[in-house]
């Protein structure tokens, strides 16, 4: 007898990017699900609950006391050969950091999904990525999606990469709170047998099995933790290829193409970009094309994937710039920019280029707010104007607090 999953075929839907994470978990036949609400992410949990319950997904969903618990269910149950799915928002992500190191250290492809929220204060429900960016040091693989559909494919991908055994890394999908989180896209749902195709079952060589008796635990002699820190370092820096070799297999299984790590929009004759990473790439676009109908050489460079960093492709690619105006939507107080983190990491990227643009930050969207089109104008007159007098005002512009 067929499968609910088996008889279904593609089919185009309308639904949110937290939607669209379930659907992803669900097609990944995910066998545990480690839930704690705290908005906006709530209702991935919810929509998985609902397919648990109605017999569309055989997996076990718990119900932690904390996101502290959501992530050591999560340790166990992938220790045992289980695959699993997670996440949180805001502050949630923080209460679980003691995990991220213990997680990734003991080589265990945890997913967890992430719907952005503002730290407390403000504690808004909307775009911020702070949180997520808080553990970017942590060991995980971690992207940025832009919508819905994306979301699901990433969702996909990222299983398919940490639990490659050349990787074996957990994974943070993430994307924008209510931005991405709840406003609702049309998605492709695929055919089972495409995901069949493309990722096949879960199996870790060092299960926790009373069969064959292995050790996990990150508690080791002092001499045993260089040679465990450098071999998480080669795994994040070794799994760049296999990332490219993995999104090709998915362009060629289900039709649509992504760039690893950075997407460009009308760049060819740009002289001044924005550099940023998530949903308001979208907005970023539609301001660009209005922007070009006033003769305006502006383009886009969005980030996909910031751990591992892309750093040679970020050189690379601004490098043909004239000025990089990159938009943070975190927050990095006392750092080098006195903004947010990502200045710091393009710029770095950039050091060693014979052709260094230059290059300022913005804060935009803080507080979960939206980016409008009067502030890429604002923004994008800054870079006008730095291009003109061949040096920048000053590295770090507060959008909407500034003349």
């Amino acid at each position: 007898m067929a499968t609910a999953m088996e008889t279904i075929k593609k089919k185009t839907v309308r639904i949110n990017g937290c939607v669209a994470s379930a659907q992803a978990a669900k097609y990944a036949d995910v066998d545990v699900i480690a839930a704690y609400p705290i908005r906006p992410y709530t209702a991935t949990m919810m929509a998985l609950a609902q397919m648990v319950a109605n017999g569309e997904l055989d997996a076990e969903y718990i119900v932690a006391d904390s996101e502290h618990s959501q992530l050591s269910i999560a340790h166990g149950a992938s220790s045992s050969g289980a695959r699993v799915f997670t996440g949180s928002s805001g502050v949630g992500v923080q209460f679980a950091y003691e995990l991220y190191s213990p997680i990734s250290g003991s080589r265990m492809p945890v997913q967890m999904m992430i719907a952005d929220r503002t730290l407390d204060p403000p504690g808004d429900f909307g775009s911020e990525h702070t949180d997520a960016l808080s553990t970017r040091d942590m060991g995980w693989l971690m992207g940025w999606s832009c919508d819905a559909q994306e979301a699901f494919d990433n969702h996909l991908m990222a299983f398919r990469i940490g639990e490659d055994r050349r990787v074996l890394l957990p994974q943070m999908v993430c994307q924008d709170g209510f931005f991405v989180s709840h406003i609702t896209t049309d998605v492709e749902l695929p055919d089972p047998g495409q995901v069949k195709e493309f990722l096949p079952p879960y199996k870790h060589p060092y299960p926790l099995d009373p069969r064959r008796p292995v050790s996990h635990g990150p508690q080791i002699m002092p001499e045993q933790g260089p040679p465990l820190q450098l071999e998480r370092a080669r795994a994040m820096e070794g799994c760049m290829p296999v990332i490219e070799e993995i999104h090709e297999e998915f362009a060629r299984i289900f039709g649509r193409r992504y760039d690893a790590w950075l997407e460009e929009y009308k760049t060819d004759d740009a002289e001044i970009v924005f550099f940023l990473q998530g949903g308001h790439a979208v907005t970023a676009r539609f301001a660009i094309n209005h922007m070009r109908e006033k003769g305006m050489k502006v383009g886009m460079v969005r980030l996909r994937t910031i751990r591992p960093y892309p750093t040679e492709r970020v050189c690379e690619t601004l490098s043909r710039f004239k000025v990089v105006g990159v938009i943070e939507t975190n927050m990095g107080l006392g750092s080098v920019s006195s903004g947010g983190s990502l200045y710091a990491e393009a710029a770095a990227a950039l050091y060693e280029s014979p052709k260094r643009p230059l290059i300022m930050s913005f804060m935009a969207g803080m507080g979960g707010e939206a980016i409008v089109l009067k502030e890429f104008y604002w923004m994008a007159q800054k870079m006008i104007d730095a291009q003109k007098r061949g040096k920048i005002e000053k590295r770090t512009h507060w959008v909407g607090f500034e003349e």
